[in-house]
């Protein structure tokens, strides 16, 4: 019996290049998946034409949440169809001693599945407070509740991560021998997401300080 932690390898996430690199387990993909802060979206559209669309995500559970304005002809598209979810984290810039060798230190996350619309108004509600916890967490606390006009204005999917792949790599350098002696420097270039001090909007009404969910922000980690 299969690790009910460990996705089934299926054909469309079989890694074809460099396969050691990976990983199908639940904890990597969740970790990928809660560190990022934006998805791209890949669907067919009506026309049969390809489009790729980047958006906010958040997860519940086993489940990738999107969401956008009911009114989105490429959201209502997506629903009940194929899709495929792309996220990627880049940790360094890898410097060989030769351009051909240059490359990344990256962690990726490739989903394919057929996302449902959460039609019920109280999950729906649940899953855009989901999905605001994700990008800032704890902002729901600062803010009144949704009403119920916003969450019918907004179209939810739910896409279970049950067809899906990690991808990782992580190390200096590959060269080839006969460049080793090559008088080029070679390494790592580490790339850091920062944030920076919160800015007071124009309009606000009440002189008041930052409040904890941006004056504390962290992303996972």
């Amino acid at each position: 019996m299969a690790d009910e932690d460990e996705l089934a390898v299926t054909d469309r996430t079989t890694l074809k290049r460099i396969p050691e690199r990976g990983h199908f387990d639940r904890d990597t993909l969740n970790a990928i998946i809660d560190e990022a802060m934006i998805c791209h979206v890949g669907i067919v559209d009506e026309h049969g034409r390809p489009v790729v669309i980047p958006t906010f995500h958040g997860r519940d559970g086993d489940d990738l949440l999107l969401h956008g304005s009911a009114a989105s002809r490429l959201l209502r598209t997506a629903r009940n169809s194929e899709i495929c979810v792309t996220i990627t984290l880049i940790d360094s810039l890898v410097m060989a001693r030769t351009a051909f060798h240059h490359s990344a230190n990256y962690r990726s996350v490739v989903i394919f599945g057929v996302p449902e619309q959460i039609t019920d108004d109280a999950e729906a509600d649940a899953a855009l407070n989901t999905l605001v916890e994700a990008l800032i967490p704890g902002r729901m606390d600062e803010v009144r509740p949704n009403t119920t006009k916003e969450v019918r204005a907004t179209l939810t999917l739910r896409l279970p991560i049950t067809e899906a792949s990690a991808k990782i790599r992580n190390g200096p350098p590959v060269d080839d021998e006969e460049d080793m002696d090559a008088a080029v420097w070679a390494g790592l270039l580490p790339v850091h997401t920062t944030f920076g001090e919160p800015i007071t909007a124009d309009d606000m009404r009440h002189d008041l300080p930052p409040s904890k969910s941006a004056a504390n922000y962290r992303r996972p980690a």
